[in-house]
């Protein structure tokens, strides 16, 4: 059974910067892609940024420059850096892992920056 676990989330001021962790555990196939999410209340969930487990990254035009996502494969581990935090990142923010067989999600941890 494949688990995902976040943590790192917290509450930070705006300018301020946190790292999230997702620590993955279980039978995985690779390759995969891993993702970070993110949604806010009453709002949907909205992809945030991606790696491949070959190192190809991407990231939505709102947290370009600011976030950073990255992986250990070693420790099965991906991390998301963030940076330059403001208030409209405030979100609980969810870990995915994608192989060719299903998607799974962590259980999120929550981000609030007060301005």
């Amino acid at each position: 059974q494949v688990q995902l676990v976040e943590s790192g989330g917290g509450l930070v001021q705006a300018g301020g910067s946190l790292r999230l962790s997702c620590v993955m555990s279980g039978s995985f196939f690779a390759p995969n892609t891993n993702a970070w999410y993110r949604q806010a209340p009453g709002t949907e969930r909205e992809l945030v940024a991606t790696i491949t487990s070959g190192g190809s990254t991407n990231y939505a035009d709102s947290v370009k420059g600011r976030f950073t996502i990255s992986r250990d494969n070693a420790k099965n581990t991906v991390y998301l850096q963030m940076n330059s935090l403001k208030p409209e990142d405030t979100a609980v923010y969810y870990c995915n892992l994608r192989d060719f067989r299903r998607t799974y999600w962590g259980q999120g941890t929550q981000v609030t920056v007060s301005s």
